[in-house]
């Protein structure tokens, strides 16, 4: 992984929350002394200064494939970090106490993403049996719930209950005939107009005949057409004089009565 030796430093002197930070005896690499510095837990980075108010860390380490583990030292309330693999550092720390020793080895075993990644999938799987729990009621059933699907009304169950009709429906005379079942004998046609020719095909209705307006009709229906304009003339100047009356009459009793 390539790190950048400003963006670390930003990082480790701002403002963000730190999950832990304190002082702690750190063994050297070579030097088997330890060393008082200021460490400083963010995410899954530590880092860790000479003194408190320092600027820039010394160093950083990345808490990643590796374990958090107490260790026999000649300085008391030490732990280890160990990575995996032959050639990888151990980093030996020590507290200044053993409740300080425990809150330590607490925050740097939860701070990798591995450890992050299971607590995920633990809490996915209780919600899930949560969920599961809640659909079975009471119980608890541990099946998973069933989709739920909406009961059919009335009509949508009359409609399951009608016969299958036939995707393209006969006609007879130009109109769907809904009891016309293919194959189906046709009663007889008593009506004496339409049935069907040699070739089993309907055959047209006749033509209803024309109706014959007399003169008188035709001269009844003119007068009406032209009555009409005035009618509604009449009518509109009756009711705008009694409106207008109405409307006067309301305006003398809000004025009152007189002197």
């Amino acid at each position: 992984m390539k790190l950048n030796e400003r963006s670390l430093a930003f990082y480790a002197t701002c403002d963000s929350p730190a999950d832990n930070s304190g002082f702690l005896y750190k063994r050297g690499e070579r030097h088997t002394a330890y060393h008082r510095r200021w460490f400083v837990l963010k995410g899954n980075m530590l880092f860790y200064f000479e003194e408190r108010d320092s600027r820039e860390p010394v160093g950083v380490i990345v808490l990643e494939g590796c374990n958090v583990e107490l260790c026999d030292s000649a300085e008391g309330f030490a732990f280890a970090i160990r990575f995996g693999g032959t050639k990888s550092r151990t980093y030996v720390l020590a507290a200044e106490s053993q409740e300080a020793m425990e809150s330590w080895v607490k925050s740097l075993s939860r701070a990798s993403f591995d450890y992050m990644r299971l607590v995920v999938r633990e809490l996915e799987k209780q919600l899930q049996e949560m969920r599961w729990g809640l659909a079975g009621g009471c119980g608890g059933s541990r099946e998973p719930p069933v989709p739920w699907k909406p009961k059919p009304s009335g009509l949508e169950q009359s409609r399951e209950q009608l016969p299958a009709l036939p995707a393209i429906l006969p006609k007879e005379n130009g109109c769907a005939v809904w009891n016309n079942v293919l194959g189906a004998a046709r009663p007889p046609d008593t009506s004496g107009c339409g049935g069907h020719d040699e070739e089993e095909n309907p055959r047209p209705p006749p033509l209803p005949p024309r109706r014959r307006v007399s003169n008188g009709e035709a001269a009844g229906a003119g007068a009406a057409v032209a009555e009409s304009p005035s009618t509604f003339c009449r009518l509109h100047e009756q009711y705008s004089r009694e409106v207008a009356r109405l409307r006067q009459d309301w305006q003398q009793r809000q004025r009152g009565p007189r002197p």
